[in-house]
């Protein structure tokens, strides 16, 4: 204690005795003990120093001294460099340098000293650490600063280095305000920066030298924040002279470190480029319920609060924004609010719950399950159809019906099914005819003559559509795959009955057809070193040079007589789930892409899923998306588009795959069409090489899956089950707003009898709820829902136990609409469902209103589920994990004042992600959390929790791409690992039954796949999880790294360290020269 205040009284005393010094000699020796005392120590003797008033005592010291009229340089030299380094670790320094008059002084101080190079290095150091502050650099600007300094700035020389690099780093400084931009653009010194770059880079072979281009392209940064820089940068042929210059880094070795800041200088200043669309909305308008108009007008800038956040659960960049986002107030985290609408309104949902009024009278007919399973079908079609009937009179009332592109409604044909849909009998292909027509020439060759005579008989239009029929009827018997719960003509049935905004009429070959996992698992895509970089270098090119760019539409949505050139690829994206709104063909191999935002809005554009053919084989083919916008994702990590070969499929291999090369995600110069503010698009690009000459392929954001398909697959399902031992009832929770059904499936073991105990075990049986899909672009969450659902339909013993423990009521696609018309995040009416749960609106946002109506009931009737799990898909993260809610988690992480001690909180909530650890290779439980965030509290996992008191509500993420942890480490998620994950997740429930050690009998724990490396499977720590920054700048930097206290230091000391002389009159004659030779001469 007393060294310590012996040490602080000794500090203060040197700085009190270094303002009232009156002789050099002691003045000197105040300045060489703080200067070895600071530099002998960390930053943190300086912060100190600081505290002590250390920066006023060594700006009044400088005062003093510098204003006499024959200031002492003995004395001011050290001064000076003491004063930069212990400023630059002032953040007020600038603002204390202005209240003390040294800002002027300095510059003052530096006007005389413009030919001694040692002194004018000093001045200038001090100069750069008082621009810190803006009214500072301001201050210095408007007395002529920049001019002082830009002349100290010559062509390339060998001599007096420090000074030179001292110039243009306080020049950078002086940059930092508006003020002084405008100035320096307004007296053309942006073209002097330029020549003066040219120059350096030209003869730099040092160095030092080196230091000195570094230090040019940070003025040229500076100078390019503002929109007048950037214009006068891209004039005087900024871009071209770094793209030239560049070329020449990569050829040396001792260049290279040149390359980066200029890539990212000609990324920022490469013009804004509008995106070449009509509209930034969408191509698909759908007329909403009681609105007057067809869509909102979104071209305004949206509010910030509805700016999609990246995922359900996304990670925010900014710990201490994060921190700011969690729920503090105990009262809101504890207290339930009121249900959003009255108990009158609940018993309608008594109709979803069958199992607590069926009287399995059936049970005695279980000789004749074909019968029985008939009947529970044709029942449910009938009240879909009687649902639906009254739904299409209520939508067309309110002007719900079915758009076209354009904004009118569709006419709908006796049946109900729009024109469009009925077609799909007759046409179901679109670019296939190739590699059709040939396979059919092939079953045709073989099939029985007098069957082809009877086609021949038939009428001109329908020998069309009946040999369309038994064309895809003999492709299917002679090429169709075995696919397990896929039926390709039970997939067209449903398709035909799927409403869209524009009426579909074609069917996507890999839905119907139906895919296969590969037989093998698919690596991550190794990054090619600098591969961003040379994907810029091309774009760069295209700005710079027209030849051999072409710039020519080949798609386009909105224009169906677009005549696409007969060398070009063909492209097409008008069928359910699709995604594509315009190709452009940039060079002979290269396309851009523009996505189709959400319907009724103008964002949102992530998901794509098209159809290519008319390609070469054998050639890589590049396409960029242009118009993505999340700030990050997975392509960045290893991460593969899907692809699917016609041909391939057609020869017994009809799987998606992981394909492309080259693959990089980045920020780009594009704008919106309209000129919405403050959007950043960025590019996703990857090479593609197709195998086959005149194939058709599809390409997609991850593996699709269609509405269509989940109604064909519930129908497989429900023909799969033994009535007599699986109760499966698939109902339609509700209509959408275009008309869909919304699939609401139930599903638990029948009882072993009619008798009292049996049927009460029944009635008493615990529920679990598993929501999916509200964001169409997670494509996964219904791979793994797909999972799930053929699991508690299946024999295994664990399903029977299951299904004996629990009754499962699944919603597997809560936004169908978004699905089927291929939007990524929101429904119709342009809003993220997931974000609606607070208080739905029953018209706008009519599933999760009767999602949640029904938990309502549920919970009304004392039987609110045990679990709730609603599937969601990760872009940003590997891995699967879960999101939960704990009141005393969120309190620790928010570092709240409130005592959690004596708070009591059921730890059960952690159980399902502790054994989904051990059962689940591709689960991570250190990526799971389990806090209530304030941007979250209208997503289903926290309204669920909150309001109907489910401890065990989670969303369940499962990554886009792959993991990075055990059996799986390295290698992508593929259809098989996500529906092995739906497999696990039911699993994990066993924990949770009241009758655990009967569940986890040893006949049980046998068919639970636990192989010893699963068992041993751990997850790695969870800052591990978030993945590292990308090796190459997403974003492009608003300027270079700045120079840090080590640098200045450094450049100081070496000045220090120089030959102790003053320059004579022939030196000075020589910095005129120099001067002379500047560029800034010629102001």
């Amino acid at each position: 204690m007393t060294a310590s205040m012996s040490s602080s009284s000794g500090l203060e005393l040197l700085l009190s005795s270094l303002q009232n010094a009156g002789d050099v000699e002691s003045t000197l020796n105040i300045l060489n003990v703080l200067d070895e005392l600071l530099s002998a120590g960390t930053d943190r003797r300086i912060h100190y120093m600081i505290s002590k008033g250390g920066s006023e005592a060594l700006l009044t010291a400088l005062v003093n001294t510098g204003r006499s009229f024959s200031p002492n340089y003995t004395l001011l030299l050290p001064l000076l460099h003491l004063l930069a380094k212990v400023g630059h670790r002032d953040r007020r320094i600038g603002v204390k340098a202005e209240d003390a008059g040294a800002a002027l002084l300095t510059l003052n101080l530096l006007r005389h000293n413009v030919k001694h190079a040692r002194r004018a290095a000093a001045c200038l150091w001090v100069i750069q650490v008082f621009s810190s502050s803006v009214s500072t650099a301001n201050l210095i600007g408007a007395n002529h600063g920049l001019d002082v300094i830009y002349r100290l700035i010559p062509q390339y020389t060998t001599k007096h280095l420090h000074a030179i690099k001292a110039a243009i780093d306080a020049f950078a400084a002086l940059l930092c305000t508006k003020a002084n931009v405008c100035s320096v653009v307004s007296k053309g010194y942006v073209s002097g920066l330029l020549r003066l770059y040219e120059d350096w880079h030209a003869k730099a072979t040092q160095h030092a030298a080196m230091a000195i281009c570094h230090s040019l392209l940070r003025c040229l940064h500076k100078v390019t924040h503002s929109a007048a820089g950037r214009q006068a940068f891209v004039s005087q042929g900024g871009i071209r002279l770094l793209y030239v210059t560049t070329q020449t880094c990569l050829l040396s070795k001792g260049l290279e470190s040149l390359v980066e800041p200029s890539v990212q200088l000609m990324r920022k200043c490469l013009p804004k480029t509008p995106l070449p669309l009509t509209s930034d909305r969408s191509a698909y308008t759908f007329l909403m319920p009681g609105r007057p108009h067809a869509a909102p007008d979104m071209d305004v800038e949206p509010d910030e609060n509805s700016v999609e956040s990246d995922d359900e659960e996304a990670e925010d960049n900014k710990e201490a924004d994060f921190d700011d986002d969690l729920e503090t107030d105990l009262s809101k985290l504890r207290h339930r609010p009121d249900p959003d609408r009255p108990k009158e309104l609940l018993p309608q949902y008594n109709r979803l719950c069958p199992e607590l009024s069926h009287d399995f009278q059936d049970l005695d007919l279980s000789s004749e399950p074909e019968e029985s399973s008939t009947a529970s079908s044709s029942s449910s079609s009938d009240e879909e159809a009687a649902l639906l009937n009254g739904l299409r009179f209520h939508s067309s009332r309110r002007g719900g019906a079915s758009t076209s592109p354009s904004g009118s409604p569709s006419e709908t044909d006796p049946e109900g099914h729009t024109p469009a849909a009925a077609q799909l009998e007759a046409r179901d292909f679109h670019s296939h005819s190739s590699i059709l027509s040939t396979k059919v020439r092939e079953a045709r060759d073989e099939a029985p003559l007098g069957q082809r005579g009877e086609d021949e008989d038939d009428e001109e239009e329908d020998a069309d559509k009946s040999h369309h029929r038994t064309m895809i009827d003999r492709l299917l018997e002679r090429h169709g795959a075995c696919i397990p719960h896929h039926e390709p003509k039970l997939y067209r049935a449903a398709a035909a009955k799927t409403k869209s905004i524009p009426g579909f009429s074609i069917l996507a070959f890999p839905d119907f057809w139906g895919h296969l996992p590969p037989p093998g698992h698919e690596s991550m895509a190794p990054r090619k070193p600098n591969i961003q970089r040379q994907k810029v270098f091309e774009d760069v090119q295209r700005f710079l040079t027209t030849d051999g760019i072409i710039n020519q539409v080949v798609f386009d949505l909105e224009d169906s007589s677009l005549q696409c050139p007969s060398d070009s690829l063909r492209f097409f994206s008008k069928f359910e789930c699709g995604n594509l709104r315009k190709a452009v063909q940039v060079r002979r191999y290269e396309y851009d892409l523009i996505l189709n935002a959400d319907a009724n809005s103008s964002q949102h554009t992530q998901w794509f899923y098209f159809e290519v053919s008319n390609m070469v084989a054998d050639v890589p083919y590049r396409f960029n998306v242009i118009n993505c916008e999340k700030s990050n994702s997975q392509f960045n990590y290893g991460m593969q588009p899907v692809l699917y070969s016609v041909r391939e499929a057609l020869e017994g291999r009809p799987h998606w795959v992981r394909n492309g090369t080259e693959i990089c995600y980045f920020r780009n110069h594009f704008c919106p069409a309209r000129g919405r503010r403050r959007t950043t698009f960025y590019t996703l690009t990857f090479a593609i090489t197709f195998k086959h000459n005149e194939d058709v392929c599809y390409l997609a954001y991850h593996y699709p899956y269609t509405y269509s398909a989940l109604k064909a697959h519930l129908k497989v399902l429900q023909k799969s089950v033994d009535p007599a031992k699986v109760f499966f009832q698939q109902q339609v929770l509700c209509g959408t707003l275009a008309g869909n059904p919304c699939p609401v499936v139930t599903i638990t073991a029948c009882p072993a009898s009619r008798s009292w105990i049996d049927m009460h075990q029944l009635r008493n049986r615990p529920y679990v709820m598993l929501t999916g899909r509200v964001h169409p672009g997670e494509s996964n969450a219904s791979w793994v829902m797909k999972g799930t659902l053929e699991f508690l339909c299946s024999s295994d013993p664990v399903a029977q136990s299951l299904r004996e423990a629990f009754v499962f009521k699944l919603i597997p696609m809560l936004n169908p609409d978004g699905v089927v018309n291929g939007t990524n995040r929101c429904d119709l009416n342009s809003e993220d469902l997931n974000r609606q749960w607070c208080k739905p609106d029953p018209v706008l946002s009519p599933t999760i209103y009767h999602t949640k109506g029904l938990l309502y009931y549920l919970n009304s009737v004392g039987r609110t589920p045990l679990v709730f799990c609603d599937y969601h898909g990760h872009s940003r993260k590997k891995n699967v994990f879960l999101y939960g809610c704990s009141v005393k988690e969120t309190l620790w992480q928010s570092g709240s004042a409130v005592n959690t001690v004596g708070l009591k909180e059921d730890p059960g909530y952690r159980t399902i992600p502790k054994n989904l650890d051990r059962l689940a290779p591709a689960f991570s439980f250190n990526s799971c959390n389990y806090l209530v965030e304030k941007s979250r509290s209208a997503t289903a996992r926290v309204v669920v929790w909150r309001e109907m008191g489910v401890l065990r509500s989670y969303t369940l993420e499962s990554t886009h791409n792959g993991c990075d942890q055990g059996i799986y480490k390295g290698l992508q998620m593929g259809t098989r690992e996500l529906q092995e994950m739906g497999v696990k997740f039911c699993h994990s429930l066993l924990s949770v039954t009241k009758d655990v050690k009967g569940l986890y009998s040893q006949r049980l724990i046998s068919h639970i796949d636990l192989d010893h490396n699963v068992l041993d499977h751990k997850s790695h720590n969870c800052f591990e999880d978030d993945e590292p920054p990308c090796v190459e700048e997403i974003e492009y930097s608003a300027d270079c790294p700045a120079l840090t206290g080590a640098d200045l230091d450094s450049d100081i000391n070496g000045n220090t360290a120089s030959a102790d002389e003053e320059e004579e009159g022939d030196d000075g004659c020589r910095e005129v020269k120099h001067r002379q030779g500047s560029v800034g001469q010629s102001q």
